[in-house]
């Protein structure tokens, strides 16, 4: 199946909007803040400071700038790396890459799996991610480094930027489609989400390009997770990549600080989507926004927290006769401790809201200004090591839709059209999932997991997000079950 036509930008906003290519299945109300699906891609940042989740996972990979990842494992040697040749590290650089690969199911029958993302299709075999890595990491010494990422597989979808890797906002290539440039179906693609070069030395930088987000506890690359699935949170209310520039400064072990700006969210080199309805606002012909985060840790290396934030414009409300720009911002708070040798708590908080980011609609409002947009929520997670090999894990999440503008139920159909999706879903969503990762030695984790959603509404008789998309969806709750393998290489 091709890609649908779009005529916005690619975002869920013109798969949603367009209704000639959904004429036929639910469609998602036009409140809906579109603009957070213009591409997808979230993970890391920048140069190391926290300690990694388990062996093997490298530090420059995942978790820059956030808390550190808890969960341990006895194997210190790390995974082997295949693809290294002496005449590349002679150089330092260094290639590696890692294959995730599962399938998970949900106990309505429905061929979509709500609201979950990347592991969206039930009872369907997904090879998530086939991941490389190309990469110099900077040294103690002044010099020059860089990175490029990438990514094929079932994920592709979520981590695409306009302009890069997926068309920019009303261009569409010699055969008619808009979205995602480099896909071989429906459900497998290529993306690069991550291309960027660096000065300095490792305790101070400068990085310029296109990177992974700082916002954020949970990453796209699979082997900085511990759970398959994702939380709303990450899937819903965070940016995944950006392009721009970030300065790097580690003043001594226990705080590094970062600074820089960027293009937005999920964006390469796209302009403000137009024509603006609303010219009069400040700056609304630039996408220009800051990004920055602190981490503190503790002298002992138990406990960590971090502090992100990222605020610019973007289109919030795509409309017939113009869009209009808001300011969107969100503040990222994660801390980490590490409670016993075999027990660690990890808590996040986000906070974020979209100016201009829905309808004039005074049953939405929430008493809020009218067309303001907003998203929190907390997600907790305590991990347990069992053994030197296996792990145990669980997450219990209330994310906040406060304006039914996020959250989107079969994603994947909304982005492709031709299929049922179900959106404007104004409530509260709660999540609990238990998990297991079982590490077979250096090279390979299994990680099964279980899962309950549920979902409550603040008005009785909307859309609901589980179940059967094909009627607009008719459970407030779900059980997923699912598990995957993440072979490193």
């Amino acid at each position: 199946m091709r890609f649908t036509k779009f005529k916005l930008p690619l975002s869920v906003a013109a798969g949603l909007l367009a209704s000639a290519a959904l004429a036929t299945e639910p469609q998602v109300p036009s409140r809906v803040d579109t603009s957070l699906y213009d591409s997808f891609a979230q993970a890391d940042g920048v140069p190391p400071v926290p300690e990694m989740p388990r062996p093997g996972v490298p530090l420059e990979d995942v978790y820059q700038y956030r808390a550190a990842a808890p969960e341990q494992a006895a194997v210190e040697e790390g995974a082997t790396r295949y693809l290294e040749t002496e005449f590349l590290t002679s150089r330092g650089i260094n290639t590696y890459g890692w294959m995730a690969a599962g399938i998970g199911a949900n106990n309505w029958g429905s061929p979509w799996n709500g609201p979950i993302t990347f592991n969206d299709r039930a009872w369907q075999g997904q090879m998530n991610q086939l991941y490389l890595v190309n990469e110099k990491t900077l040294g103690e010494d002044f010099g020059w480094a860089g990175r490029v990422d990438l990514l094929y597989g079932t994920d592709f979808l979520f981590t695409t930027a306009r302009g890069l890797d997926a068309y920019r906002g009303g261009y569409v290539d010699p055969s008619g489609v808009a979205g995602p440039r480099w896909y071989s179906s429906r459900y497998y693609g290529l993306a690069m989400p991550q291309l960027y070069g660096e000065l300095g030395r490792e305790d101070l930088g400068v990085k310029f390009g296109h990177f992974y987000t700082l916002i954020g506890y949970e990453v796209v690359p699979a082997i900085g997770n511990f759970f398959y699935t994702h939380a709303y949170a990450m899937q819903y209310g965070e940016p995944f990549t950006h392009t721009g520039i970030l300065g790097n400064w580690v003043p001594n072990d226990q705080m590094t600080v970062v600074a820089g700006i960027t293009n937005g969210w999920d964006n390469w080199d796209d302009g403000m989507l137009g024509p603006i309805a609303n010219t009069s606002y400040p700056g609304y012909n630039n996408n220009a926004a800051f990004l920055g985060a602190v981490t503190f840790n503790s002298s002992d290396e138990k406990q960590s927290l971090i502090a992100a934030v990222s605020s610019g414009n973007e289109v919030g409300t795509f409309g017939d006769t113009g869009n209009l720009v808001g300011n969107r911002s969100i503040i990222s708070l994660v801390y980490t401790n590490e409670l016993s040798d075999k027990l660690n708590y990890v808590i996040q908080n986000d906070n974020g809201w979209q100016f201009n980011g829905q309808t004039d609609d005074a049953l939405w409002t929430n008493g809020q200004t009218s067309p303001l947009a907003q998203w929190y929520g907390i997600n907790q997670y305590m991990f347990y090591n069992f053994s030197d090999t296996l792990i145990g894990g669980l997450r219990f999440e209330w994310f906040r839709d406060n304006n039914g503008t996020r959250v989107i139920s079969g994603l994947r159909n909304a982005l492709t059209g031709g299929e049922p999706s179900v959106g404007g879903f104004q409530g509260n969503f709660w999540a609990m999932t238990w998990g297991l990762n079982y590490l077979m030695g250096k090279n390979v984790v299994i990680r099964p997991e279980l899962r309950y959603d549920w979902y409550s509404p603040d008005k009785m008789g909307g859309p609901l997000p589980y179940g059967n998309l094909a009627t607009g969806g008719d459970q407030y709750g779900q059980f997923y079950g699912g598990c995957d393998a993440i072979v490193q290489f």
